[in-house]
This record gives C-alpha cells, structure tokens and sequence, in this order.
C-alpha cells in the first residue's frame, strides 16, 4: 500500500455580523469568515490538503471563486465533492490532522462537535481528526482580529 501526505493552507478575513462557520458548524461570535462561499477556512485547507495528496490540484482548480455556482455555498457540500475524487481515484482517507489560528473566540469548545460533523461528511471515525487551535499571542492580523488562518495534513492510501 502507497500512502501519500497533503497539506492544505487557507487563509479568509473576518468581518463584523457575518456568520461564522468553522468546521462545518455555525460558532457563535461578533464576527465571521468572509469568502465567495460560506468561508469555512478549516474545511478548504482540509480539502486542498486531500487535493493535494492525491495531485489532484486546489480548491480553486475544483470550486472556483469566480464561479457563481459556488457562492455561499455550504463548505460541507465541497468537502463531499472532494473526499468522492479522492475516492474515485483509488485512495482511502487515513487521518487529517489541523490547526486553527484564531484570537477569538476560543475553538477549544468547538472541536468535539467540528470533528463528529467532519467524520460524517468525510465517512472516517472521529479518532482519525484531529483539530488543533492555537493564538497569535496578538501578533498580527490574526492578533489584531482581522482574520483565520487554519493548517491541515492529510495522509492517504491507495486502495
């Protein structure tokens, strides 16, 4: 069995009275992810690190942002669309593993119902995501409430 590594990268401003999805869960908060689609940056750089993996190209190859197909929609819906390439292309999802960098608010709450609606879009056990938060200690954009910036790795198989 060949197993290949993806890593995934996706950055989005935050925006006052935006709604916030983050893990394919709306997160109760003065201020939202703001992208052509729901914005849900945990997902993205999960599906470009899948993308990846597998050489598939990016999000943006899949799921332009120029596209109005795409706008607002529910990142659950490209996740789905990813992991059936993935499939389609004779890998299996092993484990993903993520960090968010986030100010605020804390994601620590959050991970246990992030990862039970990932594994359910996704078809792998919760046990094989991991999500990780951290701060900027206030430095930067990230620091400063301007935006989220979320890392993920991903490890497939060939079927």
């Amino acid at each position: 069995m060949k197993s290949r590594i993806g890593f995934g990268f996706d950055i989005h401003p935050l925006k006052d009275n935006v709604p916030f999805w983050l893990g394919g869960i709306l997160i109760h908060h003065s201020k939202g992810a703001s992208g052509h689609s729901d914005a849900d940056t945990l997902i993205h750089a999960i599906c470009d690190a899948l993308l990846g993996a597998a050489n598939l190209g990016d999000i943006g190859i899949h799921f332009p942002d120029s596209s109005v197909e795409y706008k607002g929609i529910d990142s659950k819906i490209l996740l789905k669309k990813t992991v059936k390439l993935i499939l389609d292309n004779g890998y299996s999802i092993g484990n993903i593993d993520t960090t968010i960098c986030l100010q605020k608010p804390k994601i620590t709450p959050y991970i246990p119902e992030m990862k039970k609606t990932l594994a359910g879009v996704i078809g792998i056990s919760e046990n094989d995501i991991s999500i990780k938060a951290t701060t900027t200690e206030k430095l930067g954009f990230i620091g400063r409430e301007e935006g989220i910036a979320v890392y993920a790795v991903v490890l497939i198989d060939c079927k």
